[in-house]
């Protein structure tokens, strides 16, 4: 049964999209939200790495983040707005994945392996998230802000291969060889 406080609810989620510019401006709050989380937890992933080149990665992305949120803030300026964020479940909920996920790993390559994992998951959230907000500007004839959100996807595509190629080129060998000898076990 229904309670007037969840029918209200409803009606406000049902009223925040109920066209494609209300969907259009969610998902611009959603992601403003998710950008500002990650530069809060880039931090933590760029203490916890030890390959040089992951550190780089992170650092860079950190800067690049930065200057995501100042595009997505001239996005807002460009559609008459204060930006704004709407709390993004979903990436809430891949940064505490992500979190527990390295900290339950063996510092090093292991390590550095579960945060390559872990970014990807945030890039490619973020690759869908841009790539859908690009698509809804180009039927809304935002011409501006979507030469922004297609700047933005560019970066993190790119971040994605460049994740995939620090992984690829050594280190998920050298997690794989430290996966042989645990604490426990001793070669003879």
């Amino acid at each position: 049964m229904e309670t007037n406080k969840t029918k209200s609810k409803k009606t406000e989620q049902a009223a925040e999209a109920g066209s494609l510019r209300d969907l259009f401006i969610t998902g611009l709050k959603d992601i403003y939200y998710a950008e500002n989380a990650l530069l809060k937890a880039l931090p933590e992933m760029y203490e916890k790495a030890t390959d040089v080149k992951l550190k780089t990665a992170i650092k860079d992305h950190i800067l690049q983040t930065e200057m995501q949120v100042v595009r997505l803030e001239k996005s807002f300026e460009l559609l008459g707005m204060k930006a704004e964020a709407k709390k993004c479940q979903a990436i809430e909920g891949i940064i505490a994945e992500g979190r527990e996920t390295v900290s339950s790993a063996a510092e090093g390559p292991v390590r550095d392996a579960a945060i390559i994992g872990s970014s990807q998951k945030v890039e490619h959230y973020e690759m869908a998230a841009y790539g859908t907000l690009a698509a809804h500007a180009k039927v809304l004839n935002e011409r501006e802000v979507l030469d922004l959100l297609l700047r933005t996807l560019g970066e993190e595509k790119k971040s994605d291969c460049l994740l995939t190629t620090i992984a690829d080129t050594e280190l998920n060998s050298q997690a794989a060889g430290g996966m042989h000898q645990s604490k426990d076990f001793k070669a003879v």
